[in-house]
């Protein structure tokens, strides 16, 4: 009778599989298939599990140099700020071409110039501090600006929310020293809305 030898051969396969002998040779010349072991056969994927797609990266919320930079056309731009105390752009770059250039400050939020208003003062960077300080004084009838002050290159009205002012001013103010930048003097929000603003 042939179906002990068979058996036999068989398990002798198996014993080879599992003592690390050559399983394909016995498998070959038995006839027979082995039962899978977890180290010869590897975990099976699903046809329908694709690899995980890579999430695109999280937007982030812009501060200070993060933020874009003003769109400018014609020697000209617009500035948002809103009821955050944020102005939506970080650096404003005028073209060397320009002789004036004009600004556009747009207030998007709600709030009241009394609460939150702001303005948008252009000045060299080392004389920020001073000018804060000193439109403090002036106060709200003054667009927190002192009047005449020679350190101001440029500034707007002081504006709420829904409301909006324009200046222009000589490109060449900002050709000597620097840098320079632009900042809402509006007390307490020059430490978050302020930005870089140059030539060339």
């Amino acid at each position: 009778m042939t179906t002990a030898p068979t058996l036999l051969a068989v398990a002798c396969a198996f014993a080879l599989a599992a003592c690390g002998g050559d399983r394909s040779a016995a498998d070959t010349a038995v006839g027979a298939t082995p039962a899978p072991t977890a180290e010869a056969t590897p975990a099976a994927t699903p046809a329908a599990e694709a690899p995980a797609a890579t999430p695109a990266p999280a937007a982030t919320a812009p501060a200070g140099s993060d933020k874009p930079a003003a769109v400018v056309a014609n020697c000209a731009t617009e500035v948002e700020g809103n009821d955050a105390m944020q102005f939506n752009v970080g650096s404003i770059a005028i073209p060397a071409s320009c002789t004036e250039f004009k600004i556009t400050l747009k207030h998007t939020g709600k709030q009241p110039v009394t609460v939150m208003g702001h303005n948008l003062v252009i000045a060299a960077a080392s004389d920020m501090q001073g000018i804060e300080t000193d439109g403090i004084a002036a106060g709200a009838a003054n667009d927190y600006v002192k009047p005449g002050d020679p350190r101001v290159v440029a500034h707007t009205k002081l504006v709420g929310g829904g409301q909006s002012d324009t200046v222009s001013f000589p490109v060449s103010k900002l050709k000597a020293g620097g840098p320079y930048e632009f900042f809402c003097s509006f007390p307490g929000h020059a430490a978050i809305m302020k930005g870089t603003i140059t030539v060339g």
